[in-house]
């Protein structure tokens, strides 16, 4: 054969090879597989074809033996799309002129080489974080530089940064990015203020957390003349500031969240943007994109409008000002502020007659001592402060959607990032509803009303009672996960046909998104982002890590505070059940922990029912079941696993009625 015709037929060959996109995982033994949306099998990717790439990588892979007809494929990585992880936990090794650092990861991953002038004054065998600068076709190993020295007394902040980074969220902005956002204007031009609506002259004020420093969000309120009221939901315009493709812009969109750790946030944008130009603080002019409501006496609302603002708040509220001002109904803009609660309230019950499920929510927060340390646990939930907030925002996010939702390019929908919610799948509900029978709780599962309908006369009963976070916490896992897509299926969760996620921009890249397509929709001029779908799929994904990195830092928090525990006993409620133990969550503290079933065998030799979600004795027929309670004693706290290892303590007088086969009556 000619050397002219095997080019060619390795062309064909190479054109008729599959190539997919997925995310790449590595083995504890080495092995790496691309897992691929749509194909039942992953593609196998022996070590030599890692082609550089990591744990976690978003990569392209060609498959080079089988198909996926035949079933399992083998592949070669061909190409890096987005690294997951860029910087790493592990120790450095100088030599004279340049070092090594040896990542401490259970994953394969090279050294990386450190030239000298990288080291940043790390030292040799000091535990250190690096980040990979690059890694060329040509190299045996990539380049990185040290970013940080750890010191002993650093173990806790080390430990946040290590759940940070494995999530693949960077520790520090690019200089670029912070350079980028300190040429910002911080006086705003008077021809911008004549482009929007000037709403600084209406009373307006943001409501937030007392610790909060990133105010996205502002209420106005004013009485119209023809005895109504106008409520304004305005959000701050980040994407004035963050021209698309930008250096903000890529870096806002390769984290896509800010991350909320018990001693931390870790912000989406630079706190010149998130803290400065683009918080809505008080006394000072700020660009808004505003929602604003026309409401008459019988609280319906009457008109809305849409558009680009500037506002003006007269006050900083935190959620326990206003609480205050509700429960005594007296303070600073009372009248308003009563007048917002009433309404809202209102809208609530409203919701909830259309189909929203009332789930309460009910927020951990740990009391921290200069150091981080935790000294303390506070229960936080959800009061009327919060639902004003929150029902407003709903509102503005809800009227956002609709209005999209009818704009048509090509007689196509506009591509949009919907918040969508997906009813709950059959699988997980049906053993749902048959453990809430044993407690009396009756489902009618004949539509999605009926579900729905069902869920809040649950939640409603439940209120107060041993067995509520736990049926709470289980209802919520039957629960589909909410998500961004052009797809529009509606949110079931809220009730809502058409919704989206607009009145958080500072901290949520989808916002910024909505803003935009918004604008062009206003200039008369809608445009069609062909990568939306891609976009929308990114940031759940990178919400799903957020949230990941928020539940890694808040059980380390808790190991951390338990410590100081060991041998003590606490109440605790049954918030799992395996086949090797059960899950004890102490009453005041909040804190899980795994009581072992080898622990147990003291008392009996106990075998795990899943369809009662219970461990019961073989002899005894003693049951520990989801929802009971129990008393337990703290025996390990493991910082590295992030583990508490609880003992079952049985009572005086115990002789297994208490935990046995009991059903509470209504």
């Amino acid at each position: 054969m000619s050397k002219k015709n095997k080019k060619k037929r390795n062309k064909e060959y190479k054109r008729s090879t599959p190539l997919y996109k997925g995310r790449f995982e590595i083995t504890r033994s080495g092995m790496g597989f691309v897992i691929v949306d749509g194909l039942e099998k992953d593609v196998i990717i022996r070590p030599n074809d890692f082609n550089r790439a990591f744990h976690g990588d978003l990569v392209r892979v060609e498959v080079t033996k089988g198909d996926a007809r035949a079933g399992r494929m083998q592949g070669v990585i061909t190409q890096i799309i987005e690294r997951k992880q860029k910087q790493f936990v592990g120790v450095v090794e100088v030599n004279k002129d340049f070092a090594f650092f040896i990542p401490d990861t259970s994953k394969p991953i090279p050294d990386f080489f450190i030239p000298g002038n990288a080291l940043n004054g790390a030292k040799d065998g000091q535990k250190v974080i690096a980040q990979i600068v690059s890694w060329e076709k040509n190299d045996k190993r990539p380049r990185g530089e040290i970013i940080e020295i750890v010191t002993q007394e650093k173990e806790a902040d080390l430990a946040m940064k290590e759940i940070l980074i494995q999530q693949g969220f960077p520790l520090l902005f690019p200089d670029e990015v912070l350079e980028e956002s300190s040429r910002l204007p911080d006086v705003i031009a008077k021809d911008e203020i004549k482009k929007r609506k000037d709403m600084r002259e209406v009373l307006t004020f943001t409501i937030d957390p007392v610790d909060a420093k990133d105010f996205d969000d502002a209420i106005s309120y004013q009485k119209l003349k023809n005895g109504g009221i106008e409520i304004g939901v305005h959000i701050a315009d980040v994407s004035h500031y963050i021209a698309e493709d930008s250096a903000l812009d890529i870096s806002a969109y390769e984290r896509a969240t800010s991350v909320y750790l018990p001693d931390r946030v870790v912000p989406m944008l630079p706190e010149r943007i998130s803290n400065e130009l683009c918080s809505l603080r008080p006394h000072e002019d700020k660009l808004t994109y505003s929602c604003v409501f026309q409401i008459n006496a019988k609280g319906e609302i009457k008109d809305s409008w849409m558009g680009r603002t500037v506002i003006h708040s007269n006050h900083r509220f935190t959620y326990e000002d206003v609480q205050e001002i509700i429960e005594s109904g007296t303070g600073l803009y009372d009248k308003e502020v009563l007048h917002l609660h009433e309404l809202t309230q209102s809208f609530r019950s409203n919701r909830m007659k259309d189909g929203a499920i009332n789930f309460s929510s009910q927020e951990v927060r740990f009391k921290l001592d200069e150091n981080g340390t935790p000294i303390g646990i506070v229960i936080k939930e959800s009061k009327a402060s919060h639902q004003l907030i929150e029902e407003l925002m709903l509102l503005a996010n809800k009227f956002v959607a609709q209005r999209v939702s009818k704009i048509k390019l090509a007689d196509k929908p506009i591509p949009f990032p919907y918040r969508i919610h997906d009813q709950p799948d059959e699988e997980k509900l049906i053993p749902f509803v048959e453990f809430a029978k044993k407690y009396g709780y009756h489902f009618k599962t004949s539509s999605p009303d009926a579900i729905a309908k069902s869920f809040n006369e649950m939640l409603g009963k439940v209120q107060g009672l041993p067995e509520q976070r736990v049926l709470e916490q289980m209802g919520i896992r039957t629960m589909a996960k909410a998500v961004y897509t052009t797809k529009n299926i509606g949110h079931y969760g809220l009730g809502f046909e058409h919704y989206c996620h607009f009145t958080s921009p500072i901290r949520r890249y989808p916002d910024i998104l909505v803003h935009r397509v918004l604008t062009t929709i206003l200039e008369n001029n809608p445009q069609a982002d062909k990568k939306m779908e891609q976009k929308c799929v990114h940031s759940s994904e990178r919400e799903r890590a957020a949230m990941e990195s928020e539940r890694a830092a808040n059980k380390y928090k808790q190991v951390e505070y338990m410590k100081q525990f060991l041998g003590d006993e606490f109440d605790a409620v049954i918030s799992g059940v395996a086949s090797f133990g059960f899950w004890a969550e102490t009453v005041d503290q909040k804190c899980e922990g795994l009581v072992s079933a080898t622990s147990l065998l003291d008392y009996d030799d106990f075998v795990y029912h899943e369809a009662e979600y219970a461990l019961i004795g073989r002899r005894s027929g003693w049951a520990f079941r989801i929802g009971d309670s129990v008393r337990i004693k703290v025996v390990a706290a493991n910082l590295a696993k992030r583990q508490l290892d609880y003992e079952w303590i049985m009572d005086v007088g115990f002789k297994g009625s208490s935990i046995s086969t009991k059903k509470n009556k209504r």
